[in-house]
């Protein structure tokens, strides 16, 4: 139990010093994982790291699915991992992932919706973005995330005439 205690420690300390001070982040995440190899949420921060710091995609992709083998209900791997596949261009596997993540108690469903709807965005299947975008407004919960969303499907809508 105390080398778990420790382990969260220095997981913490990543997730405090992430993105601001790298070194500091890098150095507690080694500890943590030195601590716990199979920590789903230093795996992940670990994908954070190298797919939106040092944009190595696929090393960022092993530790997503390291994560994920680890704990299948981490449910913050998800978004991130999805972006990760997206960036790739796994589209399949990316949609597979997110519906799968669709299913899971306790998801943010209103962010994986986006991550859909990104991901229809990036096929140019225009209506189907827009259907994600609208309902992902059914789990906006302020006005921050109205707006986003709103601002999203005019992004679409815009993007939608172009290719007309």
């Amino acid at each position: 139990m105390e080398n778990k205690t420790i382990q969260n420690r220095y997981y913490f300390q990543a997730l405090d010093n992430y993105p601001y001070n790298l070194e500091e982040a890098v150095t507690a995440l080694n500890y943590a994982l030195a601590y716990d190899a199979n920590d789903a949420d230093s795996l992940c921060l670990m994908g954070r790291l190298h797919h939106e710091v040092l944009r190595d995609y696929r090393a960022a992709r092993r530790y997503f699915e390291e994560a994920l083998a680890a704990d299948v209900y981490t449910l913050s791997v998800y978004p991130y991992f999805a972006d990760c596949l997206l960036a790739l261009e796994e589209m399949e596997h990316a949609k597979k992932l997110i519906d799968f993540a669709l299913t899971l108690k306790g998801m943010d469903k209103g962010v994986m919706l986006q991550k859909k709807a990104t991901y229809y965005e990036r096929l140019r299947k225009w209506n189907k973005a827009l259907d994600n975008i609208r309902q992902a407004t059914h789990y906006a919960f302020c006005a921050q995330e109205m707006d986003v969303l709103d601002e999203r499907e005019k992004l679409i809508e815009r993007k939608k005439k172009k290719t007309k």
